[in-house]
């Protein structure tokens, strides 16, 4: 009986501990650092000037300035790395647990669908990175997710934006569910491509034409 009862007890803290992290990562990441840094150093919402109103690092860069651009880059992966690095730190074995999966998943969704930017936010690029880059010293997930990245960028160019940001995701979905052993990451980070397609999906970014190029064609 004494050992159901330190076993259940050990459950009820990790699910506990998990809820408590899922919730931290979620307002983090419902931070959106291009609007806080916008006002804090051009005194306005930056995003009113953008095409697409994407709260993220390009626009930061592209209507706050370099400074801008970068606190904010800092920003969203700060927000994404440290709820999964500070949970995988308190519970080491939880990264072999699909309590895993909400924890890793929170910052992007919350940076996708904010509680502080009225459900609207960002393409969570850099929180994905940032909490990929919380795994460390597993680094292959977030090596993993920069190939396709690259790849889709340089090698075989995929465009607009918007068409190359959901292949790389879902390409890095995949790759990771065939050459990840931990079924959990793979299935996190499922779960934060589905959150970025189906954000992707409900913004009110002009559609236009996908073109795929090779490296040598023009």
């Amino acid at each position: 009986m004494l050992w159901r009862m330190e076993w259940w007890s050990g459950v009820e803290s990790g699910m506990a501990r998990s809820l408590l992290y899922t919730g931290f990562g979620y307002l983090c990441g419902s931070i959106l650092f291009a609007r806080l840094f916008g006002m804090l150093l051009r005194g306005k919402d930056i995003t009113q000037e953008s095409v697409d109103g994407n709260p993220g690092t390009a626009n930061a860069f592209l209507y706050g300035g370099f400074l801008c651009g970068i606190l904010t880059l800092c920003g969203d992966l700060l927000k994404g790395f440290l709820p999964v690095w500070m949970y995988l730190r308190r519970a080491p074995l939880s990264a072999c647990s699909v309590a895993l999966i909400p924890v890793m998943a929170a910052p992007v969704i919350g940076h996708l669908f904010p509680l502080f930017g009225r459900i609207k936010g960002g393409k969570g690029i850099a929180v994905t990175f940032g909490c990929l880059l919380g795994l460390a010293p597993e680094l292959r997930p977030v090596l993993i997710l920069a190939f396709v990245f690259i790849f889709l960028s340089a090698v075989v160019r995929v465009t607009p934006h918007y068409d190359r940001t959901i292949w790389t995701y879902r390409c890095a979905a995949a790759g990771m569910l065939f050459l990840l052993e931990n079924r959990y990451i793979a299935a996190a980070f499922l779960l934060i491509s589905l959150a970025v397609n189906g954000r992707m999906h409900l913004s009110d970014e002009k559609r236009e034409k996908c073109q795929v190029k090779l490296l040598w064609m023009r």
